[in-house]
């Protein structure tokens, strides 16, 4: 008899149909300590939680029995990853059961935005009839401008496009094609500003997100945009809203998210063209079914060892397999996320090629890490060993795989090239030893990086007078260099330099290095 411990009250009706099986017993607990799940635990073979209940270490090491943790939501914040991966159980989430929800969240807001209706309610609750203080405007015939066209954002263009607004999206990861399918127009973050009427976001919260829309932004807009935000707090520089809000450059603002939750006592919610509601995005009866009726799906094929596709952390490998290639995992997913904070422009391509003794191997769950570490900083869903060439594959990314008789004077080496609109870029890593990961190529320049923490990338010309600047500027911020590897082909001509630093670098100090001469430019990668 396998059982299904079902806490946070996750929909019955979602669980039922699918866990109404003669071996399977779900039992319906309360609430608990850490201290009662740990002793509750023990005699289960699946855990099912949403955010409530907080899936620690010592609730996993305790789960002798588990085999599948599954979170009716999409954040698995509250459930400690590594710990399940080191005992081998499966986590296991629903990214698709709450789309609808929020893209429709999305349009209720945009449409209360432009139409002023919680303010005309609430003036009217006070007993006044006030017909002249609520001019709204039309959806039809305005420009909405989408930043991220994922799951979500698909959605939002669909239902858009049956107001009659022109939709335009910026989303350097989704191909042509499938803009194309949606009748939308990709184009250019600047462009979109510039563009847009409306403007609503469905990314997720990164560092490179992070503030995105600020002062800058916001001087491209149009006078008397109007933005929605059923994202993530933190993409909006709440601060720089606030200023474009009371200047009148942002006509209205729609918020279902904010950088610090919960909160009630923001400068934001006292504006009277500021609409809000406390993260309500996924918050409806059918979305709370079918996320729950997802993670049985999940939680049901985990029992059967079947295949389970929304996991969030690795997959089960065929032992054999696992064994041969586990040391080279862990640098085949640096590779990808260095080239995915490196490229710039739509990428078409990724190319994977294994020298050495690895083209002897089966290696196609390197494979999968390379595309998995290229994606992960850059979608708004999680991305894992199962999702992430079909993830690739629905952005009209092409991901190749082959093998090389040339070692290049290394044992083993990968080399990832990524194909972008603008650029191609690559990297090559290889493991020294057991387990002394580095990146030895970078755009066919040869150096001795590992892959961890803080890196700068500075191509430059090759002539005196660019380490030293560099390195000063660096220290200026009172960040420390740990080391600095310089590759070039020839004396003169283009050269990289890669400095490994223990903190990041200011954004202002990036520009100025970018102003030495002989500096082509600068990213800041973080592994």
């Amino acid at each position: 008899m396998k059982r299904v411990l079902v806490m946070d009250g996750v929909s019955a009706e979602g669980l039922a149909p699918l866990l109404r099986e003669p071996d399977i017993e779900v039992v319906n607990g309360r609430p608990m300590s850490e201290d009662e799940l740990v002793e509750e635990i023990a005699g289960y073979d699946a855990l099912i939680v949403r955010s409530a209940t907080k899936v620690t270490r010592r609730v996993i090491e305790a789960g002798k029995r588990l085999k599948v943790i599954a979170r009716a939501g999409v954040g698995v914040d509250n459930i400690d990853l590594e710990a399940a991966t080191m005992q081998g159980v499966l986590v296991v989430n629903a990214p698709n059961g709450n789309t609808i929800a929020a893209a429709e969240h999305t349009m209720a807001m945009m449409l209360a935005l432009a139409r002023n209706i919680p303010q005309a309610v609430a003036r009217l609750k006070e007993g006044v009839w006030d017909k002249k203080s609520f001019l709204g405007v039309e959806l039809r015939g305005k420009t909405l401008g989408i930043i991220g066209l994922g799951r979500i954002g698909s959605e939002v263009a669909k239902r858009a496009q049956g107001m009659e607004m022109n939709v335009i999206a910026y989303d350097p990861y989704i191909g042509e094609e499938k803009a194309a399918r949606l009748g939308v127009d990709l184009v250019s973050l600047e462009d979109l500003y510039r563009r847009a009427d409306f403007i609503t976001i469905h990314i997720p919260r990164t560092k490179e997100s992070y503030h995105m829309i600020g002062e800058q932004a916001f001087a491209l807009m149009k006078e008397g945009v109007r933005i929605i935000n059923c994202a993530r707090g933190g993409i909006i520089d709440e601060e720089a809203l606030y200023r474009a809000l009371v200047s009148g450059k942002v006509a209205g603002a729609a918020l279902d998210v904010f950088e610090n939750e919960p909160n009630t006592d923001s400068p934001l919610l006292k504006l009277p063209n500021v609409i809000a509601t406390p993260h309500l995005g996924a918050s409806t009866l059918e979305a709370q079914v079918n996320v729950a009726r997802d993670v049985a799906e999940e939680v049901l094929a985990a029992l059967r060892g079947g295949l389970v596709k929304n996991t969030v952390n690795i997959p089960p490998i065929n032992p054999q397999v696992l064994s041969a290639v586990r040391p080279y995992l862990g640098l085949a997913e640096k590779l990808g996320s260095f080239l995915a904070q490196l490229v710039s422009g739509r990428v078409r391509k990724i190319e994977v090629i294994y020298s050495g003794e690895l083209a002897k191997l089966e290696v196609g769950p390197l494979t999968t890490a390379v595309v998995k570490g290229f994606l992960d900083p850059i979608l708004q869903q999680r991305v894992n060993y199962v999702n992430a060439l079909l993830l690739a594959k629905n952005r009209g990314i092409q991901v190749f795989q082959a093998v090389d008789g040339d070692q290049d004077g290394y044992t083993s080496l990968i080399t990832v090239k990524v194909y972008a609109d603008k650029a191609e870029k690559s990297a090559a890593g290889t493991i020294f030893g057991k387990a002394d990961p580095r990146i030895v190529m970078v755009d066919g320049y040869r150096v001795d990086v590992v892959p961890s923490g803080y890196i700068l990338y500075v191509p430059h010309i090759d002539k005196p007078r660019i380490i030293g600047p560099v390195g000063l500027l660096i220290g200026e911020q009172n960040v420390n260099i740990a080391f600095m590897q310089v590759g070039r082909k020839e004396i003169g001509g283009k050269a990289v330099m890669l400095l490994a630093i223990d903190s990041p670098v200011p954004a202002e100090t990036l520009a100025k290095i970018t102003q030495v001469d002989g500096v082509l430019d600068v990213k800041m990668i973080h592994l």
